[in-house]
C-alpha cells in the first residue's frame, strides 16, 4: 500500500472513530438530561450545569481525535 494512502487511511479512521464516542455520549447525556428534568424540573440549574461540563467533556475528547488526525495526515 501506497505510504500516503494509509496515512489517508488512518487519518479518516482516527477522526471517524474518534468521533463516534463523544457522538454517542453527547446524545445519551442529553436524552438523560431532559429525562431528568421532565421528571424533577426543580433541579434544572443543577441538571444544566452538570449536563454542561459533561458536554464539554465529550467535545474535547473529539477534539482530540481531530488533533490525532491532522497530526497523521501532516506529520
Amino acid at each position: 500500500m501506497d505510504p500516503v494512502a494509509a496515512k489517508q487511511l488512518a487519518a479518516g479512521l482516527a477522526i471517524g472513530l474518534g468521533a463516534l464516542g463523544p457522538g454517542l455520549g453527547i446524545g445519551i447525556l442529553a436524552s438523560k438530561a431532559m429525562e431528568a428534568l421532565g421528571r424533577n424540573p426543580e433541579a434544572q440549574g443543577a441538571i444544566q450545569l452538570n449536563m454542561i461540563l459533561g458536554l464539554a467533556f465529550c467535545e474535547a475528547i473529539g477534539i482530540y481525535a481531530l488533533v490525532v488526525a491532522l497530526i497523521i495526515k501532516f506529520v
